[in-house]
């Protein structure tokens, strides 16, 4: 049986704040509310987050409860009052979603940190104008913001993220990773599985344990630093513009490799057997004993493919 309640705010009072000391809502003047409340979740339960103008934190603990603190904002009592916390519940799945005053505008929203047990998988976690910070969660994991950075640490399953005007940074994902942002840089390391990763103006940064399955990096206006694994038996596509790429691969690699700029160079440690048409912005070739496409392009941008 599923239980739904609204919860109650827990803090003695309202205080109002000034400055800009906290980062989710800018620099007015606001009243704040804090709210806490905690269900038992069995290990490798799920949670799903629905925020706005907030940043989530979600951590583990060795518990089998989950524990949802946080704080709403707004800008006036009445406003932090009728933002409401919604959460629902059963013994291996919690909800938890800030839900909006009804026929009022204004300037308010809701910060959370949440424990959870150990293998839970992360559902689904949303919110806007704030981060999303998770580590030592499961997957599928599906974590969305806008103008706020994303940051996942030791995460056990595939993953989905996506932010605007702000950063990505993985570190230790034992899955597929998908990642999307604009005007944020892309730092991925450690990843055991298939890469699409894909920014605009901003660099990329990936590294790569392990792959399983194609790894496609695509950034505009952003260099991209790639390194891959030995025996890597996958696809691999980078392309960008208006700057360079760097490849590092290891020391005994099998590929084919298609590589073109424009306005700028080519340079390889790697002997290779060329085919086709060969110039110092184009290279068509095969690396040892040929194998998976490698295929780097770029504009106005120096492509470097190092050991």
């Amino acid at each position: 049986m599923r239980a739904k309640l609204i919860l109650p705010a827990i803090a003695a009072g309202l205080v109002v704040l000034a400055g800009c000391d906290i980062e989710d809502l800018g620099g007015f003047e606001r009243y704040h509310e804090d709210f806490h409340y905690s269900y038992p979740l069995k290990a490798g339960g799920r949670l799903s987050v629905e925020g706005f103008n907030g940043s989530v934190e979600v951590s583990v603990w060795d518990q089998e409860t989950v524990d949802i603190s946080g704080t709403k904002y707004a800008r006036t009592q009445e406003d932090t009052h009728d933002l409401k916390i919604e959460v629902d519940h059963s013994a291996d799945s919690v909800s938890v979603r800030a839900i909006r005053p009804s026929l009022r505008r204004g300037n308010y929203g809701a910060r959370f940190a949440i424990k959870v047990p150990r293998g839970v998988v992360l559902e689904r976690v949303t919110t806007s104008n704030g981060a999303i910070r998770a580590s030592d969660g499961a997957g599928p994991a599906r974590l969305k913001t806008s103008n706020g950075h994303v940051e996942v640490r030791r995460l056990k399953g595939s993953l989905n993220a996506e932010t605007s005007n702000g950063p990505v940074e993985l570190d230790d994902i034992d899955g597929a990773v998908d990642v999307r942002t604009s005007n944020g840089h892309v730092r991925a390391e450690g990843i055991r599985g298939a890469l699409d990763a894909t920014t605009s103006n901003s660099s990329i940064h990936a590294v790569l344990d392990k792959v399983d399955g194609a790894v496609r990096v695509q950034s505009s206006n952003g260099g991209i630093d790639l390194s891959l694994p030995p025996n890597t038996q996958s696809a691999v596509r980078a392309h960008t513009s208006n700057s360079g790429i760097t490849l590092h691969l290891p020391g005994e690699v099998n590929a084919r490799l298609s590589a073109g700029t424009s306005n700028a160079s080519i340079s390889s440690d790697f002997e290779m057997r060329m085919r086709g048409e060969i110039s110092k912005h184009h290279i068509e070739g095969s690396i040892g004993n040929g194998g998976p496409l490698i295929d780097l392009s770029t504009s106005n941008g120096q492509i470097r493919i190092m050991k």
